[in-house]
């Protein structure tokens, strides 16, 4: 299975990192090793000094699909979850100055949270789903999946033109305003609405 994510997806991101707004989705893989184990600590690694959290909506793919028309996208998943997206923000910035790949910023070990996940026939409207991510019981990002700028059907069409999606691969829909430096002792857990979807301790 392979994590297929999408950047500068929400525009007040798009603004706070100062990037150009895309003409298409922003996409970058990380591997499978990248997963968060269940219930280990995230490690601020010894390269960067300014590791970041962007919590996102995620999408667990659920047959095979290429080049999948957007009015059948719908058919290509039937969860919804919620991760974190941790980016190495001093190493990124090295490197997209240099014209260089991200994935050394964005898909080192651990770099990728995925909580637990929930039918889709549980929302009503996926383009109105609020999440949110908190630090010590303190909101630090919000976000509702009616400020993408691509949802996701239109997501898993475009992605689906480039990569064949295998069943298990998981989407990362792009993260809200908000994102911020983690340090040790924080403890990050995330929501959709309510609902708890994972909890993960800083060190």
């Amino acid at each position: 299975m392979k994590l297929i994510c999408i950047g500068r997806n929400y525009t007040e991101h798009i603004k706070e990192l100062e990037n150009e707004k895309p003409e298409n989705p922003v996409v970058f893989l990380k591997p499978d090793t990248a997963i968060l184990l269940k219930k280990q600590p995230f490690f601020i690694p010894d390269f960067s000094n300014d590791v970041h959290h962007e919590v996102e909506i995620l999408v667990k793919i659920n047959k095979v699909g290429k080049y999948i028309d957007r009015k059948f996208a719908h058919k290509y998943y039937d969860e919804i979850g919620l991760g974190i997206d941790f980016t190495a923000r001093d190493l990124q910035s090295q490197l997209k100055t240099k014209g260089l790949p991200w994935e050394k910023a964005k898909a080192f070990d651990g770099a990728a949270v995925i909580g637990k996940w929930l039918p889709k026939s549980n929302f009503e409207d996926l383009n109105n789903i609020n999440f949110s991510l908190k630090n010590k019981q303190q909101v630090v990002q919000q976000g509702n999946t009616s400020l993408m700028l691509w949802k996701i059907d239109e997501i898993i069409e475009y992605v689906s033109k480039y990569f064949t999606l295998k069943i298990g691969d998981i989407i990362f829909t792009g993260t809200p305003a908000g994102v911020a430096k983690v340090s040790a002792n924080d403890e990050l857990t995330g929501f959709i609405e309510q609902i708890e979807m994972f909890s993960v301790k800083i060190k």
